[in-house]
């Protein structure tokens, strides 16, 4: 697949050009330092990507369950998400 390369000051500078080429197929990855730290994808790919790991993680959940593996309340997933996250904490 064709892609772009671009840094992020060239992505700022020309962020209209790099929608455009993602509405016609093709991605331009931002880098930062060399370093790939973003992309500006067609939606139908980012879409795409979404689904995947929804039926990903719906496919672990399952396997958990049929394993007998332990299940929570949605409070106890929010309560140790935010304690781990620090958030909620004095």
């Amino acid at each position: 697949m064709e892609k772009n390369t671009v840094t992020v000051r060239e992505a700022r500078a020309h962020l209209a050009d790099h929608i455009n080429h993602a509405e016609q197929g093709t991605p331009t990855v931002i880098t930062r330092n060399g370093v790939p730290v973003a992309a500006v994808v067609p939606i139908a790919e980012f879409e795409a990507l979404e689904e995947a790991a929804d039926v990903l993680l719906a496919r672990e959940a399952e396997a958990v369950l049929a394993a007998g593996g332990p299940t929570v309340t949605m409070a106890e997933l929010l309560a140790d998400l935010f304690t781990e996250s620090g958030e909620g904490t004095a």
